[in-house]
């Protein structure tokens, strides 16, 4: 069987005390979706505002705040390119073997699959490792890390390719439906700009965030 998951890469959570979170290592996957534990997607969010947790130089941007939260969202909330690290996932559960996204790799790149199915028939997905997915014919052959010759490979029909990545995509809204609710709990204060920057992070259309 080949599972197909939106992921995330992680951060290390130790002494993070702004919201609960759930416990986990840098450079971990985790897989986001609609079934998440509340201090897992405490974690999803920590990680994202993490990403963007950078101070850019320019004429007109607002000052970092001074408060523990304000500043750890800063990044999140006032950067105009977000970035989720981490991609799509491939497992075959029958050999054990995934494809995992590799260094440098965005959850915005996932759109690249499409491009495998419909455009010129090959991407890849950053490095360290690297892997890489290309069309022949009727079957997409993924390439574990394409820099290794006797690299393992997953091979699947397009047609299953191509409903695994519409899967991917209610995963992904579903998680955001998730967060939405977290974070009128959690994030009060920042809860609409924060599932906004979420959405936009993950490449998503923003839906209306309810008001409580």
């Amino acid at each position: 069987m080949i599972v197909l998951q939106p992921v995330l890469e992680t951060c290390a959570t130790d002494g993070f005390d702004l919201w609960p979170v759930a416990e986990c290592g840098a450079y971990d996957f985790l897989a986001l979706g609609g079934a998440l534990s509340p201090a897992e997607v405490g974690t999803a969010v920590m990680c994202i505002a993490e990403c963007n947790n950078v101070d850019l130089e320019g004429e007109g941007r607002p000052q970092r705040p001074t408060d523990p939260l304000g500043n750890f969202l800063h990044g999140l909330l006032t950067m105009d390119n977000l970035f989720a690290a981490g991609g799509l996932r491939v497992t075959d559960t029958a050999t054990g073997i995934a494809l995992s996204p590799g260094c440098c790799s965005g959850l915005d790149e996932r759109r690249d699959w499409l491009a495998v199915i419909d455009g010129d028939g090959w991407a890849s997905f950053g490095h360290d490792p690297s892997p890489l997915a290309e069309r022949m014919g009727d079957v997409v052959r993924l390439t574990i890390d394409a820099e290794q010759q006797d690299s393992p490979v997953i091979e699947l029909p397009i047609i299953d390719l191509r409903r695994l990545l519409a899967d991917a995509e209610r995963d992904l809204a579903a998680f955001h439906r998730l967060a939405i609710g977290w974070a009128a709990l959690h994030l009060p204060d920042h809860a609409d700009p924060v599932c906004a920057a979420l959405a936009r992070a993950l490449d998503l259309p923003a839906p209306a965030v309810p008001k409580p």
